[in-house]
């Protein structure tokens, strides 16, 4: 048996079908013209049944299809937006740019002169703040409620453990490591710049005193304390230095 140009069996003695014969022209699944992109009888080997492709250069019937389906996914073949484009260009040249001034002409700072100009920065704002306090500025900040009350929370969470609730360094009559802040004589000074000074700073003998809590809390919560602890006492009440202060051997 022989095929026809369509694939179709057709007889050796067949003969053309007569154009007055309706039933010879009557269209059958292999005469009729197979679409361009399908064959006209599908066999086993063919691949799998999915959507006909737009072509690659038609964009009237809407988004841009490759010609292929990958397990039934279809990818999309659009031209980028010239936005985006341009920003990936010129992200590349900035980056030879940048790789060739900062990596082999040395130009810029690097990570570590970058932190400590940004150290350098906060010390020196942290020194224009404390020129910028004064006696008389710590006793105002002390009647400031807000201050206050955060000093406060500070010193229950700091200081408690060795100077008491009450300032006064003892607990049910025992004797707490700390001294006592709630009276008129210091050790190291009862002005309100010593006092901050102090709470910086720490005592002068680490082994003896307290320690220097600036590191830990910084400079606005040990003025926040100050003024927690100076509302405990008023302006112009004589100060008295204890029999054992450094202050009055010049220590």
């Amino acid at each position: 048996m022989k095929t026809g140009p369509t694939g179709c069996p057709t007889s050796p003695s067949a003969s053309p079908p007569s154009s007055s014969s309706p039933s010879s022209c009557a269209p059958s699944p292999c005469a009729r013209s197979a679409p361009t992109r399908w064959p006209a009888c599908p066999s086993k080997t063919d691949p799998p049944f999915s959507l006909p492709m737009s072509s690659h250069n038609d964009t009237s019937d809407g988004p841009i299809l490759r010609d292929h389906v990958y397990d039934g996914i279809q990818e999309y073949d659009q031209k980028l937006p010239n936005w985006w484009l341009f920003t990936w260009y010129i992200t590349m040249v900035w980056f030879v740019i940048a790789w060739v001034a900062y990596y082999q002409l040395g130009r810029g700072d690097s990570d570590v002169e970058q932190i400590d100009k940004a150290i350098a920065a906060v010390e020196k704002h942290r020194d224009e703040e404390l020129a910028a306090l004064d006696d008389d500025k710590l006793w105002e900040m002390s009647k400031d409620a807000k201050v206050v009350e955060a000093g406060k929370a500070i010193y229950s969470t700091t200081c408690v453990a060795c100077h008491a609730p009450d300032l006064s360094a003892h607990i049910a009559g025992v004797k707490l490591p700390g001294l006592p802040l709630n009276d008129s004589e210091w050790k190291h000074g009862g002005a309100p710049t010593q006092i901050l000074n102090i709470i910086r700073k720490g005592a002068p003998d680490l082994t003896k005193g307290m320690p220097p809590w600036e590191p830990q809390l910084g400079i606005q919560r040990v003025v926040e304390v100050t003024a927690f602890l100076l509302s405990h006492h008023e302006k112009g009440k004589p100060v008295t230095l204890a029999a054992d202060s450094p202050l009055k051997t010049g220590g």
